[in-house]
């Protein structure tokens, strides 16, 4: 199942169910910036159930949304396609990438963090 494909409004209902754990249309609807109406979140919201991203299920007399696939999942599937997509399958550039845009922002302890996982990935693929 992948994340890659979704639309930005798709992204965006995703990012608040996973946020939340579980909402209902409005509720939604009330956390997203610049909403569409409220059909327009229902319709999204029956579009990310059929594609398998979102459950739903009854509580009282509305319905409730929740994320059908782990967070953690989601954000693997979601690199996938990205690096897929836009770095022709290279963990190399899409890293590249990340360190050009952000390495101004990233603290001595991130980038600790980072290189601990590196060599980490180092000693396990060896």
């Amino acid at each position: 199942m992948s994340v890659g494909g979704l639309s930005r409004r798709e992204r965006q209902i995703l990012e608040i169910l996973y946020q939340r754990r579980k909402a209902s249309a409005t509720e939604v609807r009330d956390a997203m910036e610049d909403a569409p109406s409220n059909s327009a979140v229902r319709t999204l919201l029956r579009v990310l159930e059929g594609k398998g991203h979102v459950k739903r299920r009854a509580e009282g007399l509305k319905y409730v949304y929740l994320p059908a696939i782990a967070a953690d999942k989601a954000r693997r599937s979601a690199v996938k396609h990205l690096l897929d997509t836009y770095f022709e399958g290279s963990p190399e550039q899409i890293v590249a990438a990340l360190l050009d845009v952000s390495s101004t922002q990233l603290t001595r302890e991130e980038l600790d963090r980072m290189t601990e996982m590196i060599e980490k990935a180092k000693s396990e693929g060896t």
